[in-house]
């Protein structure tokens, strides 16, 4: 969606805008040194003029002559079609409470934030009631993706220190 407003954006009015800058007066080139500005009049530009426009007749011929024919080779990576996306097979109804979220059905395999922090809070809270065994089962999950997740997430703690821990700084 982005990238449609912003090719909208920069091509919006585009034409008059290019027509605009072309129209500008083109900024002069500095003064020459008065010795360099002799030689350019002595110079006879009228000749080089003449020969820069004629047209070749014989490199004309030969560039009738060319012919160039070009073929895409084909390609080594499947493309993959944006119209089909493969949906899971499976689904499941979320579990608890999804603070009111349209989420009708998750994937097998897979869990909403939700459900991440609701079991590592119960991981945390009752390590011998919720195992990852008991976890993966509850939420269709592979063993070794639960006890990754268990492993390298946890959930945030609030640790309210008091004032008798900190040391006070003396005053002399």
């Amino acid at each position: 969606m982005g990238a449609h407003v912003t090719r909208a954006i920069r091509n919006f009015n585009l034409e008059n805008r290019a027509e605009r800058e072309i129209s500008k007066m083109k900024p002069t080139s500095a003064p020459r040194h008065p010795s360099t500005k002799s030689l350019l009049r002595k110079a006879d530009n009228s000749e080089i003029t003449r020969e820069i426009t004629r047209k070749d007749d014989k490199l004309l011929s030969l560039l009738k002559e060319v012919y160039v024919d070009s073929k895409d080779p084909e390609s080594s990576l499947q493309v993959k079609v944006a119209e089909t996306p493969q949906d899971p097979k499976e689904f499941r109804l979320p579990k608890g409470d999804h603070f009111h979220l349209s989420i009708t059905s998750i994937p097998k395999g897979k869990i909403s934030i939700v459900e991440a922090l609701t079991l590592l809070n119960n991981h945390k809270l009752y390590p011998e009631k919720w195992t990852a065994e008991k976890i993966a089962q509850e939420y269709h999950l592979e063993l070794k993706d639960v006890n990754a997740l268990l492993k390298y997430f946890v959930t945030f703690e609030v640790k309210i220190s008091t004032p008798k821990d900190k040391k006070a700084i003396e005053s002399k």
